[in-house]
């Protein structure tokens, strides 16, 4: 079945990719809400993750026959007709005695993943080559994470890990276009943090930089992707993922292409949609739209209550997402310098030299002395200070003055026992304080080494390890994200337990042990 996308911006070969898989919501319907609202599983993602062990046709047609008559036991149905997943890492058990970096070297095993051994009739993507999962509920590659995961690879000397995970993300380029989310059916509607270039810098670091021309044409398909419709934009209009402001600037935002509820966060998304005063679809949007920035969720697409029926995700130019556009800009110039297309190069080194003066422009709050994201509706910063203020300066688009000021918030402000928190905000949603994340921590650190506020960053790298060894000396694990104010309680929040596993907590904490040497923790 072919998805017409309702727009005359959206090219063919957009739609011909929405139109290979096919969703669990789409391949079950009705059966599959009568699952996700019940209780069969208390995570919605289970389902969705579950493999039909049979045609789904078949399937469907035994569920529509069976289910009005008396006795139908749904949850019964389920387990002879589906293989459940259990989490990635539950029959891992840790020998804590042997140290932090042999947990991780095991890890990696755990976590690593055959790229064919995927059930026919599964929502997973098929890959070409093996990869590395998250861990936990995660059970598939995902686009931010696995970048931060890299950053551990590379200390581990898993350079073929590395690239066959780069050839993948390549391949959902050229397959559909852009870098899904996470590589589930479910997830082809967004996706993530644009991290793709800056991956491709690793493995330059590693081979030379014929590898930037070796993914020019995925790097060039991505950034067409993320401004697709933008240069067709009025000021004041917004087109999917561009948004063209009052005086004439392109900047970026989070976006979906669906406007229901998330399939792998059904129940959760349809409960809170009755407390919205938004319409359902504008709601759901936000959500999804949340999803697609990694923060899902927070004060900063929200409102200082945190209550997700205020959500409006679309309405936000984010910081930290621009200033990675702003790299992928300066990379695709890069890819046409090495290859002398000094036409190119021009073009696309002006493109990024000009989003940099936007995101000094409209994200620099003096006030503040931190970068702010930009509710392009209400034309005015937004009133929640985020730690994607520091992306400006692992980009080294921040001015030294303003870098300076950023350090000092980061000292006084952000800065607690265990690291940084994510924003000042105590909302209960798992991306504000108390809580702390490994990429976060990691681009803060290298963005105040880049101004040469080494000390500082040393002080974070350890309090950040420190809490991350203490957690694996008492549990065994090392988890998704950390209370770093009250270090002996878990981090909370969000629609799901703590997970642990975990790619990119494993990748910043071994490329932050080794960079400082932290051997006695």
């Amino acid at each position: 079945m072919r998805r017409i996308l309702l727009t005359i911006f959206i090219c063919v070969t957009f739609n011909a990719a929405f139109s290979q898989s096919l969703s669990p919501r789409q391949l079950f319907p009705g059966l599959f809400e009568a699952v996700q609202l019940s209780d069969i599983f208390p995570d919605n993602k289970t389902f969705v993750d579950s493999a039909p062990n049979r045609d789904p046709k078949l399937i469907l047609n035994d569920y529509n026959e069976q289910k009005d008559k008396a006795g139908f036991d749904l949850k019964a149905f389920v387990y002879a007709n589906f293989i459940v997943p259990t989490a990635s890492t539950a029959l891992f058990k840790t020998d804590i005695s042997l140290g932090v970096r042999k947990h991780i070297d095991t890890l990696w095993k755990v976590l690593y993943r055959k790229h064919d051994t995927v059930s026919k009739y599964s929502s997973l993507i098929q890959l070409p080559n093996d990869f590395i999962i998250p861990g936990g509920r995660f059970r598939e590659t995902y686009y931010w994470d696995s970048y931060f995961t890299m950053l551990g690879l590379i200390e581990s000397h898993q350079t073929q890990t590395i690239k066959n995970m780069i050839a993948n993300f390549a391949f959902m380029i050229d397959k559909y276009g852009f870098i899904p989310n996470g590589t589930r059916t479910y997830y082809l509607t967004r996706s993530q943090p644009p991290f793709f270039s800056l991956m491709v810098d690793l493995l330059a670091k590693i081979e030379g930089e014929q590898v930037y021309v070796k993914y020019q044409s995925q790097i060039i398909k991505e950034y067409n992707f993320w401004m697709l419709g933008s240069e067709k934009l009025k000021p004041n209009q917004a087109f999917r993922n561009s948004v063209r402001l009052a005086d004439g600037e392109i900047l970026n935002r989070y976006w979906d292409e669906s406007d229901q509820p998330r399939e792998e966060s059904y129940k959760q998304d349809v409960e809170s949609a009755k407390k919205t005063k938004k319409k359902p679809a504008d709601f759901y949007r936000n959500i999804r739209a949340a999803a697609e920035s990694g923060w899902d969720f927070s004060t900063r697409w929200i409102d200082t209550t945190g209550r997700l029926e205020n959500i409006q995700t679309t309405f936000i130019i984010p910081v930290d997402l621009n200033c990675l556009m702003y790299h992928l800009e300066l990379t695709v110039a890069k890819t046409y310098q090495i290859q002398g297309n000094n036409t190119q190069y021009a073009l696309f080194a002006n493109k990024a030299e000009t989003r940099k003066k936007a995101i000094l422009k409209y994200s620099w709050s003096e006030k503040n002395g931190w970068f702010m994201d930009y509710n392009w509706q209400l034309k005015q910063q937004t009133p929640v200070e985020t730690l994607a203020g520091s992306y400006p300066l692992e980009f080294k688009i921040a001015t030294a003055k303003q870098a300076a000021k950023v350090a000092d918030r980061l000292k006084n402000k952000f800065l607690k026992s265990g690291g940084l928190v994510t924003t000042l905000n105590r909302s209960g949603q798992q991306w504000d304080s108390p809580n702390a994340w490994a990429p976060l921590q990691y681009m803060a650190i290298d963005g105040l080494n880049n101004y040469n506020f080494n000390n500082l960053a040393k002080t974070i790298a350890q309090d950040w390890a420190s809490s991350n060894i203490q957690v694996f000396n008492s549990t065994g694990k090392l988890m998704e994200k950390y209370n770093v104010i009250d270090t002996d309680v878990k981090a909370g929040g969000g629609e799901y337990p703590l997970q642990d596993g975990f790619g990119w907590t494993n990748g910043v904490l071994l490329n932050l042990l080794n960079k400082y040497q932290m051997d006695n923790l």
